[in-house]
């Protein structure tokens, strides 16, 4: 059964939880400790978003850099052969420096440290193409990626195309980041969704999930242990859901992410690679590092490898109108 589309609602209608530039701080923070996430309307201006898509294009076509097994694309290619190669790109801070400044982006800032801070260090960037017909990702949670130890993670994801149902908007599951609980993951099987695991045996019904259709500009924060996925980009060939995905968390916080420069895993290890975007790091003596590339998340046609040139299920189970 193919998830019907929904329209995007007036902003006088707009459902709880999306709030303006100077909404008051008690009610962000209010609302993002029960429900787990927000939007924040207007973040990026119409020029900072279209500045974004088309350094996003120039990223794809290797303007940027050489990517990782994908050559800088020829002159004459047009830019939707060259986007449709994609579906996530690691770390694009690394090699565009409109991309760096996105990161300090004064609305977002100014949000985590509401939700979050004073203290705020940012960890990571993806961008997401999902052109049409690419794949969502199954429910997760993103603190299963990125180990926090005070549970601080912050997705900020930010819409550089207007986001809905139709072409794999985020949906979410509001409250279920608070029992704290890291649900078990396994392989799912799923042609819908790319190649990450899927959490399962959680308590809450598909039914529970709420859409977060936004509008380019719009930034949606969600905290490490929400529950949340996305469909398949179902709009019309040609439809682009781009998105800039970056995470942060205190300062405070030890981030034993990755490997250590011992090439071995280790709980004490202090991730470096990141950068202060308000307050102060108490851990400022460390220092810090540049480890991190960008790179090119193994997407074959379907948007996992696994499923080689195979696009997702053409037919979706009867209670599938949830995501991430």
């Amino acid at each position: 059964m193919n998830t019907p589309a929904l329209t995007m609602p007036a902003t006088s209608l707009r459902p709880p939880g999306y709030f303006s530039l100077d909404a008051d701080p008690a009610a962000v923070k209010a609302f993002y400790e029960t429900n787990g996430y927000l939007v924040l309307e207007n973040a990026f201006t119409p020029t900072e978003v279209d500045e974004l898509k088309r350094e996003t294009t120039l990223i794809c076509r290797g303007e940027r850099g050489e990517l990782p097994d994908h050559p800088k694309a020829e002159a004459a290619e047009p830019d939707d052969s060259v986007l449709q190669r994609f579906l996530c790109i690691h770390f694009p801070h690394k090699c565009s420096d409109l991309m760096l400044r996105a990161i300090h982006n004064a609305p977002t800032v100014r949000a985590l440290t509401t939700v979050v801070g004073p203290n705020v260090k940012f960890m990571q960037s993806m961008l997401f193409i999902k052109s049409s017909g690419k794949p969502g990702q199954a429910w997760h949670q993103d603190e299963d990626y990125i180990p926090t130890r005070d549970r601080s993670l912050t997705g900020v994801w930010i819409a550089l195309d207007r986001a809905t149902v139709e072409n794999g908007g985020l949906w979410v599951i509001p409250g279920s980041h608070r029992p704290g609980i890291l649900w078990e993951q396994r392989w799912h099987g799923d042609r819908r969704f790319d190649c990450a695991e899927q959490s399962v045996n959680f308590p809450y019904r598909d039914e529970e999930a709420v859409p977060v259709e936004v509008e380019a500009g719009s930034v949606v924060f969600f905290n490490g242990y929400l529950l949340h996925r996305s469909l398949p980009n179902r709009a019309p060939e040609g439809t682009y859901r781009r998105s800039l995905v970056n995470h942060y968390m205190t300062c405070e916080s030890h981030l034993p992410w990755g490997k250590t420069p011992d090439g071995d895993h280790n709980a004490h290890y202090d991730y470096r690679d990141i950068i202060i975007v308000a307050g102060t790091d108490p851990y400022a003596y460390k220092g810090y590092a540049d480890i991190q590339r960008p790179s090119v998340r193994p997407s074959g046609q379907g948007g996992c490898d696994k499923w080689g040139g195979n696009k997702y299920q053409d037919e979706l189970p009867a209670n599938s109108a949830t995501g991430g």
